[in-house]
């Protein structure tokens, strides 16, 4: 089994070149101006310019309205909308339908009982993103270096397809792959030097131990 792999927070054609060369299978383009990792659609389609064919590329946006989204669109051929705020089904739903674009839906796991929120997206979502839960204060949902208990998703049978995020590294995705049989896997924060900023060797070290290589 080959395990899927987005790298998220990509903010230079360099750290692109890399992940797709490494094997990635997505990359991850933040439009949520709170994070070190934001955009513009301007200079997300400067990034994303020369992405081969096979690496498919994601939005991510937190209660976006249309015109952010549509904003996106007309610059950035995304592949896949990835939505990290308190979007209901509904919207999920709509924005599938007026975009023409796969939805990825995450969901904040802290707990056993937080699964049952995946359970509204089902069938509506193309996949589910568990995360971790931001800690109080924080200024953005994801991308804070956070895990989770991964026994939680390993004890239970989440519905529909689902990916795996939240403090992942090198150091830790083969365990974390291990505990919840995730088949495709989340990393941001833990291939950077510091927000924003992606350390190629970590990228290249993820994606192999992601893969047991």
């Amino acid at each position: 089994m080959t395990v899927e792999i987005k790298i998220c927070g990509i903010t230079d054609a360099a750290a692109l070149s890399v992940a797709a060369e490494a094997g990635a299978d997505l990359i991850g383009l933040v439009f949520f101006p709170p994070s070190p990792r934001s955009l513009t659609p301007e200079r997300a389609a400067e990034v994303a310019r020369n992405a081969p064919p096979h690496l498919k590329k994601v939005g991510l946006f937190v209660d976006a309205d249309d015109a952010a989204i549509d904003a996106v669109l007309a610059r950035v051929p995304l592949d896949l909308l990835q939505l990290h705020g308190s979007e209901p089904p509904v919207r999920v739903a709509a924005l599938k339908a007026r975009t023409g674009r796969g939805v990825i839906k995450a969901i904040k796991l802290g707990a056993p009982a937080d699964l049952a929120a995946a359970a509204a997206y089902a069938g509506v979502a193309d996949r589910i993103l568990y995360d971790a839960v931001a800690p109080k204060g924080a200024t953005r949902p994801g991308g804070n270096a956070l895990a989770f208990d991964w026994t939680i998703l390993g004890n239970a049978a989440p519905p529909g397809p689902w990916m795996l995020s939240g403090g992942l590294t090198p150091e830790n995705v083969a365990e974390a792959i291990r505990i919840t049989r995730a088949t495709s896997v989340d990393v941001s924060s833990g291939v950077e030097d510091r927000p924003g900023v992606k350390n190629p060797a970590r990228i290249r070290a993820f994606i192999a131990a992601a893969r047991g290589r």
